[in-house]
C-alpha cells in the first residue's frame, strides 16, 4: 500500500497554513491559555488540600502530565482515591496502597474511541477489550446506525434483552473492562419496524420508531446515529431522520452520522447532515470524515470549509478520522443498493445468477450514481484488501488484495469478489489520501476513532485500525512527522472527544474528575497491526486506569472490570 515519506509530508505541511487556519489556531491557543490558568488555579488549591498524612488508593509519581486541555506538559504526581482524581501536582510524602513510578512516561486522560461500534462482546469475553486497552482507550462510543437495542422477536429472545435499558442493565451486571457510551441506531429502529426493505414509513410506523428512540434516550443514550450508505438506511428520506433526531434533541441528545456519501457527493452529504442537525435542533458529529476516490481528493478542503462555516455561525458540528488510507466495509457495499431492496438474503440469492452478476459488474465499472467503492478504488482490484474470509480456498489468504488472491487460487478477480460478497467478507479499499488525512487531523474540531471497538471476533476487526489507530497517531503523526504536538493529539483523543459524547467530566486531568488515565512511553509507542495481522497489539502503553482501577497493568490485562455505562442527559429526566 502507498504511504507518503516523512520528508514529503513535512514538505507538504510547511508552507500551507491558510489565514483561516492561523486564526483558528490563535483562537485555540487563547482558549488553551484560559484553560491552563484554570488548571493552575485548581492545582494550587489541590496541592494545598492534599497533606502528607492522606492515604490514597493509587499515586502516579513523577510523570510528564499531558492534561487533555492542550496546555503544555509538566512534571507532577497524581493521587487517586475512590475512583476519582483527588490530587494533581507535586505531592511529596503522600502515601498510597500502590505507587507507580511514571518518570520518563506520559500520563494523560484515558483516550476515547469515537466509533467503538458495540460493547456487547464484553458480555461473553472481557478480553475482547485488549485491542483497545493496548491503545490507551478507556471509553468507546457505541452505535453506527446499528445498535444493540432495540431488539424484537427472536433476536430479543436470543440476546436476553429488548430495550436499551435492559441492555445497559445486562452490561452492568456482567461488568466491562472499559466504559461505554451509546447512541440508538436509526438502522436498528427502522429495521425493527419496517424490516430491511426499500419503502417509506407510514405516520403510524414513524411514531413507533420515535417511541423506540424515546426509550433509548430515557435509558441514557446520547443521541441517534445513522449509517446512510448501507441498506436499509440508504432508503430513508432526510425527513425521517430529522423526525427521529428531534426526539433525541428533546432529551439533550445529538446526531451522529456515517453520511450518505463520502466521495462523489461528499459536499452534498455534509449539507444533508447539517440540515438534519438544524432541522432537529441538535449538534452534529460526522463519523470518519474522508474524501474517497482520487477524483474527490480535492474536496477535503471544501468539506472542512463547510464545517468551519457552520461552526462560525454557531452550529455545533464536529468530526472524527481514523489514521489509515484504506477504509473498510462489507464487500456487498460495492454493489448498487437497489439490488438489496428486498433484503440481504435476497441479494445473496441474486448473486447466484450469471445475468445479475454481469449487470452488477457493468454498474460497478461504469456508474457514479451511487457510492461506488470500486470507482473510488481506481477500478483496481489490486487496491482492495479482503478480510474475514473463512474456509477453502480463501481462509489462508486474508489480508491480501483481490488481485493477489485471484492469482493464488487461479480465478478471475470478479469471481473472487462475488464469492466475497456471498460470504459477507470485509473489504478494505485504498481510497484516501494521506495529505487529506493530515489536513483533517490538524483541525481542532477533529477527534479519533478505530471504527471497530472491541475485536470480539467481528469481521470489521480484520482492519489494522482495530489495534493500531491511536498508537499510529502518536508514533507516525506526532513523533515522526510532527503533524501535531503531543498536547494537541492528546486533546483530540480526550477532551475534544469527551465533549462530543457529552462526557464533560472526563477527558481531562483535574481534582474531582473520574480517574480514567493512560500511562505510556512516548519514545516506544508503536503500532504493529497489519492487514495480515490486524490484531497485533501495539507497544509502549504501560498502564491504563479506568474509574481508579488499573486494568492494563504493565502492558497486561489485570482481569478486572471497572467500566461503566456512561449515560446521557435524558436519563435524569
Amino acid at each position: 500500500m502507498e504511504m507518503w515519506t516523512t520528508a514529503s509530508i513535512r514538505q507538504s505541511l510547511t508552507p500551507g497554513t491558510s489565514p483561516d487556519e492561523r486564526s483558528e489556531e490563535r483562537q485555540h491557543t487563547m482558549r488553551n491559555a484560559a484553560a491552563s490558568l484554570a488548571v493552575v488555579s485548581l492545582l494550587i488549591a489541590t496541592c494545598s488540600a492534599v497533606s502528607a498524612a492522606d492515604e490514597f488508593d493509587l499515586v502516579l509519581r513523577g510523570g510528564r502530565i499531558v492534561d487533555g486541555t492542550g496546555a503544555p506538559w509538566y512534571h507532577g504526581d497524581i493521587a487517586i482515591r475512590g475512583g476519582k482524581i483527588v490530587g494533581v501536582g507535586r505531592l511529596p510524602g503522600t502515601k498510597a496502597q500502590r505507587t507507580i513510578d511514571a518518570s520518563e512516561l506520559v500520563v494523560a486522560p484515558g483516550f476515547i474511541d469515537m466509533m467503538g461500534q458495540t460493547a456487547a462482546p464484553f458480555l461473553t469475553d472481557p478480553k475482547a477489550a485488549i485491542n483497545l486497552l493496548t491503545q490507551g482507550i478507556t471509553t468507546i462510543n457505541c452505535g453506527e446506525g446499528v445498535s444493540d437495542a432495540p431488539l424484537i422477536g427472536d433476536a430479543a429472545k436470543q440476546a436476553g434483552w429488548s430495550s436499551m435499558a435492559e441492555f445497559f442493565a445486562k452490561l452492568e451486571a456482567v461488568g466491562m473492562p472499559i466504559n461505554s457510551v451509546q447512541t440508538v441506531g436509526h438502522t436498528q429502529v427502522r429495521s425493527a419496524i419496517l424490516g430491511d426493505v426499500d419503502r417509506r414509513a407510514s405516520p403510524a410506523e414513524l411514531e413507533r420508531m420515535r417511541e423506540h428512540v424515546r426509550e433509548a434516550m430515557r435509558a441514557g443514550a446520547i443521541g441517534v446515529s445513522t449509517a446512510l450508505i448501507y441498506p436499509p438506511a440508504v432508503y430513508a428520506p432526510t425527513e425521517e431522520i430529522i423526525e427521529l433526531t428531534k426526539v433525541a434533541g428533546e432529551f439533550g441528545g445529538g446526531y451522529y452520522t456515517h453520511m450518505r456519501n463520502e466521495g462523489d457527493r461528499l459536499l452534498e452529504a455534509i449539507d444533508e447532515a447539517l440540515a438534519i442537525g438544524a432541522g432537529a435542533g441538535t449538534r452534529v458529529h460526522i463519523f470518519h470524515l474522508k474524501a474517497a476516490g482520487q477524483q474527490n481528493w480535492g474536496k477535503m478542503e471544501q468539506a472542512i470549509a463547510r464545517i468551519k462555516a457552520a461552526r462560525a455561525v454557531g452550529q455545533q458540528v464536529t468530526a472524527d478520522v481514523y489514521p489509515y488510507i484504506n477504509n473498510g466495509l462489507g464487500a456487498s457495499a460495492f454493489i448498487h443498493p437497489r439490488h438489496s431492496a428486498e433484503g440481504s438474503v435476497a441479494l445473496r440469492r441474486k448473486l447466484d445468477d450469471a445475468g445479475t452478476r454481469a449487470e452488477i459488474r457493468r454498474e460497478m465499472e461504469t456508474s457514479s450514481d451511487y457510492e461506488n467503492w470500486f470507482r473510488h478504488s481506481g477500478f483496481n482490484w489490486n487496491r482492495v484488501v479482503l478480510g474475514s474470509m473463512s474456509g477453502e480456498p480463501y481462509g489462508r489468504l486474508n489480508g491480501e488484495t483481490i488481485s493477489a488472491i485471484a492469482t493464488k487460487v487461479a480465478r478471475d478477480p470478479w469471481d473472487v469478489f462475488f464469492d466475497a460478497a456471498r460470504r459477507d467478507a470485509f473489504a478494505m479499499p485504498q481510497t484516501m489520501s494521506e495529505v487529506n488525512l493530515i489536513l483533517a487531523m490538524r483541525q481542532e474540531f477533529i477527534s479519533f476513532c478505530t471504527d471497530v471497538g472491541p475485536a470480539g471476533g467481528s469481521r470489521i476487526a480484520s482492519h489494522p485500525r482495530a489495534a493500531g489507530s491511536f498508537p499510529i497517531i502518536l508514533s507516525r503523526y506526532v513523533r515522526d512527522l510532527g503533524v501535531l504536538s503531543l498536547e494537541q493529539a492528546v486533546a483530540r483523543m480526550t477532551s475534544v472527544a469527551a465533549n462530543d459524547v457529552l462526557l464533560h467530566d472526563r477527558g481531562r486531568l483535574a481534582a474531582g474528575l473520574p480517574a480514567d488515565l493512560v500511562v505510556f512511553d512516548p519514545a516506544k509507542v508503536a503500532d504493529r497491526a497489519t492487514f495480515a495481522e490486524p490484531l497485533a497489539t501495539s507497544n509502549g502503553f504501560r498502564f491504563v486506569i479506568v474509574n481508579g482501577q488499573v486494568v492494563l497493568d504493565d502492558g497486561r490485562w489485570s482481569g478486572i472490570r471497572p467500566g461503566r455505562v456512561l449515560r446521557g442527559p435524558g436519563v435524569a429526566e
